[in-house]
């Protein structure tokens, strides 16, 4: 499935210098889906060259004619949807339907990133003087390391590359080892779509070693990662020795409250729909689950109810709800999780095991735990997989309290029919964003971002861009 790929340099694919490969795994039957290229050192290195050159032609096109190329990757993507749909299914295990809304998000992110090409706007400031001027201009910050993760390859490739680009920046980016594939064929709509050879590269193959060596760079100026927290203090360490700019979305573990004016049925369906997206393994699943203490009963029996009925399976049969967790890295700390929730006293209500008649595949059943307590390891460790810890509250400043101690801050859900209680819980979530009756919160036009350890820096929405800019400020003297 690979050998039409390689790694992504000038424009064009080519083999690795040493021929070296990697295996990719399918999650869903443990079965070997190809053999993908790993770059060299010698590789990097020409992708380093390639994107410099790439960026002087780049940041010299205008940026109408930037928006018009951006524009046709988003319309590419939609009419290709359903390779990059499939892609998606092998490698992560999504459902199809699930990578069907991938895709599309990652061409609104396209989309969106066109039109904010064209408004990027200067300043005029007025002097203080009567015979100067003072004028504020930005300009590309250079070339960007774009380091992605492999739960959502196409949708967070395209919040980096996208910007990037409109900011008039080049860009290689890394996708992970567990899931080329889907951003290898995305490489080919941004090349047929005209984007100058150069201004796009990607480089497959170690983690630890591509980044390590384009960090170290002194042509790349700036760095995207997604990722867990304990990664980005490293990219950020190495970082601080260039002083390159760095947008870092890191690990989160969001609060769901849940106050006792609320309908529990629909607020049960938006949790679900929150929760099991990908399987939990989504940055902004809600992993602390607050009830009120006279709704906890009712919410926890219609959460069962509707748990259990959730289809699992290989995501490309199109009745599948959940498919398998990605790695059998991620399956095997899911299960010393639960292990160890039950030794710290908590109850299962449902799940807790890997369900019957699956031989093959990285399947786990959707959990949901009872009599859970504030120390406990998973209100600490990010669970990133299907459980669900419920916990109690009496109070509004109490759950808020409780849900803000926490060194993470990228997300927060809060349910209730109160105005006012919604306006105060949410102003008051220590997190970078917040649903308010409603599971979903990752839009193209919106800021997407987190606070404390969940990092800094902003992906989408019409602040994004402004990452990627250098500020320039010129004082004009005049002679009368």
């Amino acid at each position: 499935m690979y050998e039409k790929f390689g790694q992504f340099i000038d424009g064009k694919w080519q083999k690795s210098d040493n021929g070296e490969t990697y295996d990719v795994i399918n999650p869903a039957t443990e079965e070997v889906l190809g053999k993908a290229s790993k770059a060299s050192e010698n590789d990097v290195n020409k992708a380093l060259k390639s994107a410099e050159k790439g960026l002087e032609i780049w940041r010299k096109t205008p940026p109408w004619e930037r928006a018009k190329i951006i524009r046709r990757i988003s319309d590419l993507m939609r009419e290709r949807s359903n390779i990059l749909t499939k892609w998606l299914t092998l490698e992560v295990g999504k459902p199809l339907a699930e990578a069907a809304g991938e895709v599309g998000g990652a061409a609104d992110i396209f989309e969106w990133n066109s039109e904010e090409t064209k408004r990027i706007y200067g300043q005029i400031v007025e002097s203080r003087f009567e015979n100067t001027r003072m004028y504020v201009k930005y300009s590309p910050v250079g070339v960007v390391a774009a380091l992605i993760p492999w739960n959502f390859p196409i949708i967070l490739a395209s919040r980096k590359i996208s910007t990037a680009l409109g900011a008039g920046c080049a860009v290689i980016c890394k996708p992970d080892i567990i899931t080329p594939g889907s951003v290898m064929e995305l490489m080919n709509i941004i090349r047929d779509a005209g984007v100058p050879p150069g201004v796009v590269n990607l480089l497959s193959g170690d983690p630890a070693g591509i980044s390590s060596q384009l960090i170290s760079s002194d042509i790349v100026k700036k760095i995207s990662i997604t990722g867990s927290t304990r990664v980005g203090k490293l990219i950020l360490k190495q970082a601080a020795d260039k002083v390159q700019r760095v947008t870092m979305e890191l690990s989160g573990h969001s609060p769901f409250i849940v106050f006792d004016d609320v309908d529990m049925n629909k607020v049960t369906d938006m949790a679900i729909t929150a929760k099991f997206r990908n399987n939990g393994q989504v940055c902004i699943s809600p992993n602390r689950f607050y009830i009120h203490e006279s709704k906890k009963d009712e919410f926890t029996n219609l959460m069962v109810a509707k748990t259990t009925k959730l289809k699992i399976g290989n995501g490309l049969d199109k009745d599948t709800i959940l498919g398998p967790l990605t790695t059998e890295k991620r399956l095997e700390e899911i299960e010393t999780l639960v292990e160890t929730t039950k030794k710290e006293g908590a109850k299962i209500l449902c799940g807790g095991r890997k369900p019957s008649g699956f031989n093959k595949g990285y399947y786990y059943e959707p959990t949901i735990f009872d009599e859970v307590k504030d120390n406990f390891t998973i209100m600490r460790q990010e669970p990133f997989g299907p459980l669900v810890p419920v916990l109690t509250f009496k109070s509004m400043d109490e759950v808020i309290k409780r849900a803000n101690d926490n060194d993470l801050g990228l997300a927060s859900y809060v349910y209730t029919n109160s105005l006012e209680k919604a306006h105060k819980v949410s102003e008051r979530m220590e997190t970078g964003t917040c649903a308010v009756n409603t599971p979903a919160v990752a839009f193209a036009e919106v800021p997407f971002g987190g606070m404390k350890q969940t990092g800094y820096g902003r992906e989408g929405g019409s602040m994004a861009i402004k990452d990627y800019l250098n500020i320039k400020y010129t004082h004009f003297g005049i002679n009368y």
